[in-house]
């Protein structure tokens, strides 16, 4: 293959890459999962796209490609894409103001000033070049992960790390539980939301990550019975690394969104605490990401993309017809109360996995009964996954939810 050739080929797989991350697709069926894939790491990752395609254009024109009809095709369509790949990187620096907005509609504009004085340069408006241009550097100094610490009687499916900053905070540290996703299905503790845990680590926050039990495996509600029974845990040995159980916030993305929602929203619910009815489970705070909220489709937003397949194969193991009480009692959003803690939901415009609009009625449901602050951060062009690894949308991400936790803690130390 001639180095023309190449370039042109280049070229051609890049403008579908972006073009991918751009167009919000949705009824894609097999073609799902490569155009996902393609619209998140190209959206995620367009400052290093960009000057990557830059770089091999150099090289291109200094062996005289661009002399060739291919070369010049070639040019002309990663022109097309270079502009593509500075509109995606535009919308992930424009992030901040989005979240910052959301933030300022629901708690207030002047929130910031009630986070008490000591917390504020825990607090951050920009964000950092040197962190976002290395996306897969997760560590960060001044933090202890304790790995592998058993909660549960399920192996290696009960396991969870600790987070821990190596400076004490007056008080105990806040506490923040992420869960992962994955379908149900798939997911580790240690593959999402290490920008967030990081961050607040090194800010005074233990963190605290878990596995759970997966389906096919286990079925629905195991999911939801072993994120309360690391709440139990959290509840007893939390001090041991310095944690105050007082305050527990609750994170996750996807089926961890899902699960973190529904654990906020059902404290206490003693046929998700076998063995330990007794513990407190309440939740503080939460943060759901790109959340399922909603089992059953009950506004037909899905219509032929339902995941009832999987459901009914893999995660409850029954069909609609016999499992419809399970799903019912599995959905957040049947589960929105008056009592629910501050909620800051955010969700992507161009999610190919989990729909905007689904998190649009579980938003419409939480805050007509809530007394709380109920936060949305609706995130233009962002995908499934977004905030895994550093990106500018991941930071500004990053910040605005620190923000919301502060705050929470705040209002909850003065309530």
């Amino acid at each position: 293959m001639s180095f023309p050739t190449f370039y042109l080929i280049c070229s051609v797989f890049s403008l579908v890459f972006v073009t991918c991350a751009l167009v919000q697709a949705r009824l894609l069926y097999l073609a799902m999962v490569p155009y996902f894939f393609a619209a998140w790491l190209t959206a995620e990752l367009a400052a290093w796209h960009l000057l990557l395609q830059l770089a091999l254009t150099v090289v291109f024109a200094m062996n005289g490609g661009l002399d060739s009809t291919n070369g010049q095709w070639g040019l002309g369509l990663f022109a097309l894409s270079w502009l593509g790949l500075l509109r995606l990187l535009l919308q992930g620096m424009d992030a901040g103001a989005v979240l910052e907005k959301a933030l300022r509609n629901a708690l207030g504009e002047d929130y910031r000033g009630s986070i008490p004085t000591e917390r504020q340069p825990a607090l951050r408006n920009n964000i950092d070049s040197k962190e976002w241009m290395r996306p897969f550097s997760m560590a960060r100094p001044g933090v202890t992960v304790h790995r592998n610490i058993s909660y549960g009687d399920a192996g290696e499916r009960n396991l969870l790390d600790v987070y821990q900053p190596d400076q004490p905070r007056e008080g105990g540290l806040p506490i923040l539980l992420q869960v992962h996703g994955g379908g149900w299905i798939i997911g580790e503790k240690h593959q999402q939301a290490l920008p967030l845990m990081y961050h607040l680590a090194q800010r005074g926050w233990l963190c605290v990550a878990i596995n759970y039990r997966l389906s096919p495996k286990h079925t629905f509600p195991s999911h939801i019975i072993d994120v309360k029974k690391s709440i139990a845990w959290i509840r007893e040995h939390a001090a041991e690394y310095g944690g105050n159980a007082d305050f527990l916030a609750i994170t996750g993305g996807s089926a961890g969104g899902h699960l973190s929602s529904l654990a906020a929203l059902t404290p206490n619910k003693q046929d998700w605490q076998p063995g330990f009815e007794g513990v407190d489970t309440t939740i503080n705070a939460a943060v759901p990401i790109y959340g399922v909220y909603n089992f059953l489709d009950r506004h037909n937003i899905r219509g032929p993309m339902s995941m009832e397949s999987i459901l009914e194969s893999h995660v409850f193991q029954s069909s609609l017809e016999d499992g419809y009480d399970d799903r019912n009692d599995g959905s957040p959003l049947i589960h929105v109360s008056e009592n629910a803690p501050p909620t800051f939901v955010i969700q992507g415009t161009h999610d190919s996995l989990v729909w905007v609009e689904e998190a649009h009625r579980f938003i419409e449901a939480l805050k007509s009964v809530s007394k709380q602050p109920v936060v949305y951060g609706e995130l233009p062009g962002a995908q499934h996954a977004f905030e895994v690894f550093h990106s500018p949308r991941t930071d500004h991400t990053v910040n605005a939810i620190t923000d919301f936790l502060e705050w929470s803690y705040a209002q909850n130390n003065t309530a």
